[in-house]
């Protein structure tokens, strides 16, 4: 009989016949602290029941690790649409945006759920849960699979299997239910315990836990701004007839995607412009426009096309960068791993910056620092800025919406804009994009474009980069001003031609695979797009090269 080695993470490697599912070999990994979600392969994340062929490394993939967070989400998601199937036949739910630590719902004929229905849907889901059954994967014939979403009436997965042409189409099921398969489940539907089911203004959310605290669910704190961004992105998306990524593919064509651009960047445009108005409508008092958002968001562009919007307006737009405003080196302070922490409030001079405002606003002129990042020291700049009449001062930085970044300006001179890109296109009506994967898309196609980063290197720094935003962004998103969304609907079509080149790169004995190949299979379901058709004032061209704009 053929064998095949498993390596474990301990080291040992044990003979098993070629074939053997996973859940035979997983017995050696003991105890562990959580529930298993699935298992990492060779580096791949593969569903619990997956089948051994060849010699591999196996290593459990816990509920309570990001891989196996985002695992036990989609699980949850997937147990919520087998409830609702069942409690509501006939209609049909579709899945939103993160909001806070919950996935936005709603069914597509608007109405909402009373007391009673939300009553009779968490009943449905406990239960599934009590009965512990398992979820499979199983594989179907492409006709087959376009037969059985037709009847159970799923136009969006159906659009989504118009693009791709695979023989053998994967599919999970449980309790009779079935939905596409786009990345591994939890092995059962026992594992996904902890969740709530809330009332949110027309949908409701499908609360989750946080990973370090797997069987406990936070205190619900709202979170406007995104729900705000949520309902513009869907009106864009019935403007446009495009929310699922079905949809895009079946307009991708150079004629119809041509048609469809143009609209997409005109929207965005009217938003940058409506936020342009809401400031000089406050012109009296405002002096200071403080932009901040997360990493690949597009505040680069967007500051850029805000500034014209305001010279449009009758302001004359001083830009000041924050990142001139660094303390010297010897000064920077340092992180638990006594690294320079250069993400800090304190790493930036506060008292300086803060003076040089109130100096500019009273009519006096003042210098601009310059930062020499190799020295490690502010220097003059020569360049000199007097506020006369209709200036108004632009910033852009990771501080921006904090307060505690210009403490001595009154709330009344500062308009603060938040930027993200929180895309609403779903792959089809259960499973959602998640909002951060727009963002990474196009931090590894820009690492790589302009500042020579392999995709390797930018997933090995992905989450610094995610913890650095949530100790310093996302906790004061809600006290902006206004919000911009900054995700064309026709982006990642045109990021698939650069992205999918480099995560090939990334190999299955990098620590970083499982996470390339997920973006990867996540790639296949887009139609590509080419660049030409992508205008040169873009916020899309910060990322891709070839603006109009200097960066």
């Amino acid at each position: 009989m053929k064998q095949i080695n498993v390596t474990y993470p301990d080291g040992d490697v044990v003979a098993y016949p070629f074939g053997v599912e996973a859940t035979e070999v997983i017995g050696r990994f003991g105890e562990l602290k959580a529930p298993l979600a699935a298992v990492l392969v060779n580096n791949e994340l593969r569903p619990v029941e997956t089948h051994l062929i060849v010699n591999c490394t196996i290593e459990p993939v816990t509920i309570d690790t990001s891989l196996g967070a985002s695992t036990y989400r989609r699980s949850l998601c997937f147990l919520l649409a087998i409830a609702a199937r069942e409690v509501f036949p006939g209609r049909r739910l579709v899945a939103g945006m993160s909001i806070g630590t919950g996935f936005y719902h709603f069914f597509d004929d608007d109405i909402p759920l009373d007391e009673k229905d939300f009553t009779a849907l968490d009943a449905r889901m406990r239960g599934l849960v009590e009965r512990d059954i398992d979820i499979k994967v199983e594989w179907f014939s492409y006709a087959d699979a376009v037969e059985y979403f037709r009847k159970s009436s799923q136009p969006d997965t159906l659009l989504l299997l118009d693009h791709l042409n695979d023989a053998e189409i994967a599919v999970n099921e449980c309790a009779g239910f079935r939905d596409l398969h786009v990345a591994p489940l939890v092995p059962s539907t026992g594992v996904v315990r902890t969740f709530e089911l809330k009332a949110y203004h027309s949908g409701f959310l499908l609360r989750y836990p946080h990973k370090e605290t797997p069987d406990v669910l936070e205190q619900f704190a709202d979170d406007p701004v995104l729900y705000k961004i949520a309902t513009e992105y869907r009106a864009r998306g019935k403007i446009l007839g495009v929310s699922s990524v079905g949809a895009l593919d079946k307009v991708s064509s150079p004629k119809a995607i041509r048609s469809l651009i143009p609209v997409a960047e005109a929207l965005q445009n009217k938003k940058i412009a409506e936020i342009a108005d809401m400031i000089a409508s406050n012109a009296d008092t405002v002096k200071c426009v403080m932009i901040a958002g997360p990493s690949s968001s597009g505040k680069t562009t967007t500051s850029k096309k805000l500034a014209i919007q305001l010279k449009v307006a009758g302001f004359e737009p001083l830009v000041i960068a924050l990142d001139d405003y660094f303390v010297n080196r010897d000064r920077t302070p340092k992180d638990e791993n006594g690294e320079f922490d250069f993400e800090c409030l304190e790493a930036l001079d506060i008292e300086y910056l803060n003076q040089q405002l109130i100096d500019l606003f009273s009519g006096k002129e003042i210098e601009l620092p310059a930062y020499d990042f190799k020295a490690g020291e502010r220097r003059p700049s020569g360049n000199f800025l007097r506020m006369t009449g209709r200036e108004i001062v632009v910033m852009e930085g990771i501080h921006g919406l904090n307060d505690r970044l210009t403490p001595r300006i009154p709330k009344s001179q500062k308009f603060k804009l938040y930027v993200s890109a929180l895309t609403q296109l779903n792959l089809d009506d259960h499973n959602r994009i998640s909002t951060t994967d727009n963002r990474l898309l196009r931090r590894i196609v820009r690492d790589n474009q302009f500042r020579g980063h392999t995709a390797k290197d930018t997933l090995k720094m992905w989450g610094s980069v995610q913890r650095g935003e949530h100790l310093h962004i996302f906790p004061y998103q809600n006290t902006a001003d206004a919000a911009f969304n900054s995700a064309l609907e026709y982006e990642i079509g045109v990021l698939k031609i650069y992205a999918e080149p480099v995560l090939r790169a990334v190999k299955p004995m990098d620590d970083e695979y499982a996470e390339a190949k997920r973006l990867l299979t996540f790639l296949d379901n887009f139609a590509p797009i080419p660049s030409q058709f992508v205008p040169r004032d873009s916020i899309l061209r910060e990322f891709i090269g070839e603006s109009e704009f200097k960066y």
